[in-house]
């Protein structure tokens, strides 16, 4: 019987051990990358209602931007936008969970390595909402969107290259019904028809 609580215990401690060497690296990585942009560019071209004069699309581009606090920094060849991100709850609160979780592994490993802590190690998890403070005082930054119109030689829209942060440039694309050029949208099972 003794040899059976053994090999649980062992399995246990590797199990702990995984858990720790999956969630301790990232943990740090994941903190530092919540409060930067990740920056895209990427060509689409318009499917709904293609034939759009090139005009009224840099309007209706103009338009989302305006109404999401952005303003035109620049006007030329390529119009570049700025304006401020502001930090989201959202984001704040599953950053203090991931990190809650994280520290709850480190504390379990830390249990079983050195007992003379007993449950103590879990008090490590109270030090989850300073990843989501970290967040909070951060994550405000400036945004540059930069946008370039292609028009063709008949005068029609050929493409639109989009450069900047990933999520302003897909509700970008979600909101204007823009395809990305060579690539065909298929709605996922949990979009609104």
């Amino acid at each position: 019987m003794g040899a059976v609580t053994k090999l649980n215990q062992i399995k246990g401690y590797y199990t702990s051990l995984g858990l720790f060497v999956i969630s301790v690296p990232g943990l740090w990585s994941l903190i530092k990358r919540s409060v930067k942009s990740k920056v895209v560019q990427k060509a689409y071209v318009k499917n709904e209602g293609g034939g759009a004069p090139p005009n009224q699309v840099a309007g209706e581009i103009l338009s989302f931007f305006t109404r999401n606090n952005f303003a035109v920094a620049d006007r030329g060849e390529t119009i570049t936008f700025e304006g401020m991100m502001v930090p989201s709850r959202g984001q704040a609160a599953l950053l203090t969970f991931c990190t809650c979780i994280s520290l709850g592994s480190v504390a379990l490993v830390l249990s079983i390595a050195v007992p003379e802590g007993g449950n103590n190690w879990f008090w490590l998890t109270a030090l989850s909402p300073l990843a989501g403070v970290y967040y909070w005082t951060k994550a405000s930054r400036k945004e540059e969107i930069k946008v370039k119109m292609i028009v063709g030689e008949d005068g029609s829209l050929s493409e639109i290259v989009v450069r900047g942060d990933d999520e302003q440039v897909e509700r970008m694309r979600k909101e204007l019904g823009l395809s990305e050029k060579g690539m065909v949208y298929v709605k996922g099972i949990f979009e609104r028809q």
